[in-house]
């Protein structure tokens, strides 16, 4: 937690990961696993170690990077304990995770479990996910994954995806009095955020999810424009569509079909969107032998198995999509990651350790 690991790419200058990968990879070798640290791309490394040779095999992830800390009503990296609180960026998202999944794998082996674990602590997943689709492209495989995201300790088998988008419209620019020959870009882009309101309202709210909702599409940002006393000849307006399990679509086409339709009834409109990138939804049926050993492995502990839905984007997605069932349970809470004020219980981070030492030790026995 001292370490700052603030991921560069998206904090020009950010401490970047090999601090944290160093000590964590010197400590997973002392505890006797068989460690090895793999750049992903330049500076930019994964944690992977490996315990076990048994017929079953799962794999623990985690992110080393963090988030900026402009904002922080606390010191982001001293690791301040305070009222049975963990302070610090990262704390909830997502270091005590890593804490209590590399200190679970240790009891494992300690045991003698019969399985084959694969702690993989990665970089840059805040960003593009370099370090876990590096690891996939280099044939790590598993019967299934647990990532140690902060779920408040629910089990978490379902998240959204997400695409981002591009949307510009060009006008005609003219003098502000110039009425006649002006085309305002900027009015343009309001015409298509009012029909995009209105898909959100009447269609997209009622594409539902049993565990996260609905589906949903909302501006993120707005710029155009040259001056107070010329008619704006250009503005991009950028748009977020959170997509469900399930959707067939990035949303590109629904973009469009909008711009069709206000196209239909206003002269001289002119509007091109283009996606700037996606990633897909994860999903994990609840009838699934991760689901129900995690299950049973919080009710060994004596706590309830809660399943939830995850509202934000994780790596499970793409070992999902590698045919490696994965889901997300952990200490802390994401409403806290990349917040002004982050903290993780302490006693939060002990009572996911010990279930997952019991999932580890149903894995072995299935």
């Amino acid at each position: 937690m001292r370490i700052d690991s603030v991921n560069p790419t998206l904090v020009p200058g950010g401490a970047g990961e090999a601090q944290a990968a160093e000590l964590l990879a010197a400590t997973l070798a002392a505890w006797g696993f068989d460690t090895r640290v793999d750049e992903a791309a330049p500076g930019r490394p994964n944690v992977i170690a490996t315990a076990g040779s048994g017929p079953h095999s799962i794999i623990l992830n985690g992110h080393l990077d963090v988030v900026g800390t402009e904002g922080m009503t606390h010191p982001p990296f001293d690791a301040a304990i305070t009222n049975g609180r963990l302070y610090g960026r990262g704390s909830s998202d997502m270091k005590a995770g890593i804490a209590a999944m590399c200190a679970a794998a240790t009891r494992s082996m300690d045991a003698r479990d019969d399985l084959h674990i694969t702690i993989a602590a990665v970089c840059d997943e805040e960003y593009e996910s370099l370090g876990t689709q590096a690891l996939l492209a280099a044939g790590l495989r598993a019967d299934a994954a647990i990532i140690t995201e902060p779920t408040r300790l629910a089990i978490a088998p379902a998240h959204r995806g997400f695409a981002w988008m591009d949307i510009e419209f060009t006008g005609v620019a003219a003098h502000g009095s110039r009425y006649d020959t002006g085309v305002d870009a900027i009015t343009h882009a309001g015409l298509l955020l009012a029909e995009l309101d209105s898909f959100n309202r009447k269609v997209l709210a009622h594409r539902m999810h049993p565990l996260l909702g609905h589906a949903s599409l909302h501006a993120s940002l707005i710029h155009g424009g040259i001056g107070m006393s010329t008619y704006p000849d250009r503005c991009v307006l950028s748009v977020e569509r959170r997509t469900l399990p399930g959707d067939s679509t990035t949303g590109i086409a629904e973009v469009e079909a909008a711009i069709e339709r206000v196209a239909s009834r206003t002269p001289n409109y002119s509007a091109k969107v283009s996606l700037k990138t996606a990633q897909a939804p994860s999903d994990v049926p609840e009838s699934a032998a991760i689901v129900r050993a995690l299950a049973a492995a919080l009710s060994d502990e004596g706590l309830v198995p809660r399943v939830e839905g995850c509202t934000a984007w994780t790596d499970a997605a793409l070992f999902n999509a590698a045919g490696i069932p994965t889901i997300c349970f952990g200490p802390g809470d994401i409403a806290l990651a990349h917040a002004a004020e982050e903290y993780v219980s302490v006693d939060e981070i002990a009572s996911a350790t010990n279930v997952l030492t019991h999932l580890l030790r149903r894995w072995s026995a299935t």
